[in-house]
């Protein structure tokens, strides 16, 4: 038999980490932090060697949140992309501010799904609420830690507010 109480303490537990598992700040730079003062000209920029730039990557970070969220918030599966390009939409350097501006609005809509009682329903063929949430804090990460990589090649790094330097 399960210990109710270990279940509820789980689920609290989960609950505090989930946000700082989006945000970063303590096993990795914030995502604020990695964002701020990136001007369009140098978000849209893709330096030579590397697939992408940070526009890119946010706004890829930014369908992939938004197709996950939309699932857990109707409560019905959704069908998989065709293909991983359909993924990566294309951004300019005008897109940059509504690309940012998204990739907060979705981080939001995050925060109030990291409490729910039902994270262990399916919602998505086999996968739980709660493996959603937790694979779009492991894909926002990882795409971050690539954004720092970009940002880095640019000589856009550390961030005026700073960054993990050492």
């Amino acid at each position: 038999m399960t210990d109710p109480n270990r279940t509820e303490r789980t689920q609290m537990a989960f609950a505090r980490l989930l946000p700082k598992l989006f945000r970063g700040g303590q096993a990795f730079v914030g995502v604020e932090a990695s964002l701020s003062s990136l001007d369009a000209d140098t978000a849209a920029t893709r330096p030579a060697g590397l697939p992408h730039s940070v526009a890119a990557l946010v706004a890829h970070i930014n369908w992939w949140n938004r197709w996950m969220l939309d699932i857990i918030e109707m409560g019905e599966a959704q069908p998989y992309p065709k293909h991983a390009a359909d993924t990566w939409p294309a951004v300019s350097s005008e897109d940059w501010p509504r690309v940012k501006n998204e990739f907060y609005e979705l981080l939001a809509r995050i925060d109030p799904h990291a409490a729910r009682p039902d994270l262990a329903n399916p919602v998505n063929h086999e996968e739980t609420i709660g493996e959603l949430l937790a694979d779009m804090a492991l894909h926002t990460a990882h795409h971050f830690g690539q954004v720092v990589t970009v940002r880095q090649a640019l000589g856009a790094w550390p961030p005026a507010g700073g960054g993990d330097t050492w």
